[in-house]
């Protein structure tokens, strides 16, 4: 395998002396393993360095191979603009990895190249590195909006590219964990922060990639981490294939956590077969899900597979609650695939003759007309979970102070533009976010004046 190592490695700007100024003796431990770190790359002495960021242009489906021959970048971002960086691409590995990905049908290139200058997830493990190594070529991928799954399969992508070209090879994922670890820490603290840094460390001490990939989204999103799919990448890059993993420090005095961990590959492992174990896992936890529904997430998820498999909309079912077929208000319908929204549309107030009909045609909006999505595929639909919520008449409100979170859904009018937020949704936890949010969805400024409407939802899920 001509994948010889691969490194989790942070990014904090502060570790470099020119910008920590002293600051960066508070990491110490980080800084040590940084160090051992470089000296391995060294005696390794690889050919190429692919490093994955989170930091450079991030497009929703498709992910960023940097083009070109060279890049160049500094620190000036951060105050310190005569530490500079010059590096030189390996574009025939990042041809050959665009050219698999291709095949494998994962969207992978250099198009679209919006900044050609090195980001800071990048400049950092490169400083360290360059310390004690210079005899390398460079590919820069970036992270995409697409699932986890995704990201580990462009990681098998990789080493299979790495392997083709026979290219002694060294891979980096630039990732900090949680931004929210401390009270006093620049992003404050969430109980999710230290559990998701718990749950990410433990999996990369004992290479335990399937733990890593079933890291649920809301606990990503509550912890505000950054880098975790640069993690699911490198994890691919091991797929059917033992791993000596070791982690070598962790610490997170700033508020934000930085984890380091060295993957060696071993021999050829058929039973780590990660990503068939993680369908499997997600198929299972789908149907658990499916038994459970009600009614109501019934009929959605009956709407859109009917829809999907044989066009058209699935006549009105002779055995629903009296009250779905009696009552009418609007309903939103909300589609998740391991644990990521994979579609949401709904009405605000009641459009059809019934809440069953509003059910029916939401979903199906909400599977094949969410423009944030591609259309759901037959394929997908085992794997699907729905959520539908029915909506109380709106009552106009005087301020923040008449909403909660927890409890009201906030309607946001400015003019003709209108905005809408559930409430009691994952990662929103102020009422100033939940009005911030929906502001940015009707594309109503900060600063224009607006009206409030609150509402409460029966949700089933």
């Amino acid at each position: 395998m001509s994948l010889i190592r691969a490194y989790a490695l942070p990014h904090p700007p502060l570790a470099v002396p020119g910008i920590g100024h002293g600051q960066e003796k508070g990491i110490a431990k980080t800084l040590a393993a940084f160090d051992e770190v470089s000296e391995e790359i060294a005696e390794l002495a690889p050919e190429t360095i692919v490093f994955i960021t989170p930091h450079n242009v991030l497009y929703a489906d498709y992910f960023h191979i940097s083009p070109g021959k060279t890049a160049r970048g500094s620190f000036s971002r951060f105050n310190a603009p005569k530490t500079r960086f010059e590096t030189e691409y390996d574009a025939a590995l990042a041809g050959e990895i665009s050219r698999i990905a291709e095949q494998r049908g994962i969207p992978a290139g250099g198009l679209w190249e919006r900044d050609a200058q090195l980001d800071h997830g990048v400049m950092v493990p490169m400083w360290f590195v360059n310390e004690h190594y210079t005899g390398y070529k460079a590919v820069r991928v970036s992270q995409s909006g697409m699932d986890p799954a995704t990201h580990y399969r462009l990681g098998q992508v990789i080493a299979e590219a790495v392997e083709a070209l026979g290219r002694k090879t060294v891979l980096i994922a630039s990732s900090d964990l949680s931004h929210k670890l401390k009270p006093d820490g620049p992003y404050g603290f969430a109980p999710e922060g230290p559990k998701f840094d718990g749950a990410v460390t433990e999996a990369l001490a004992r290479g335990d990639f399937l733990s890593l990939l079933k890291i649920k989204e809301d606990l990503r999103e509550g912890a505000a981490e950054c880098g975790y799919n640069s993690l699911t990448i490198l994890a691919g890059c091991f797929d059917r294939r033992g791993v000596d993993a070791r982690l070598l420090s962790y610490e997170g005095p700033f508020g934000v956590g930085y984890a380091i961990a060295a993957f060696t590959p071993a021999e050829r492992d058929a039973d780590r077969d990660i990503i068939g174990q993680f369908e499997q896992f997600s198929l299972t936890d789908a149907r658990k899900k499916q038994d459970t529904e009600d009614p109501y997430r019934a009929l959605a998820r009956g709407s859109l597979e009917h829809t999907v498999k044989n066009g058209g909309n699935l006549p009105l079912p002779k055995d629903l609650p009296e009250e779905m077929l009696r009552d009418k208000a609007g309903v939103f319908v909300s589609l998740h695939k391991n644990g990521r929204l994979r579609g949401c549309i709904g009405t605000i107030a009641p459009t059809t003759a019934n809440v069953a009909n509003e059910i029916i045609q939401n979903a199906v909006s909400a599977g094949l007309s969410d423009t944030r999505f591609e259309p759901v595929t037959e394929a997908e639909l085992p794997y699907l979970t729905y959520k539908v919520d029915v909506l109380a008449p709106p009552e106009k409100i005087t301020g923040p102070e008449q909403l909660d979170v927890k409890r009201y859904g906030v309607i946001v009018t400015s003019g003709y533009k209108r905005g809408l937020l559930l409430p009691n949704l994952d990662g929103i936890g102020t009422v100033e976010e939940q009005i911030s949010i929906a502001r940015r969805k009707a594309g109503i400024s900060e600063q224009a004046p607006i009206d409030l409407e609150r509402f409460e939802v029966i949700r089933h899920e």
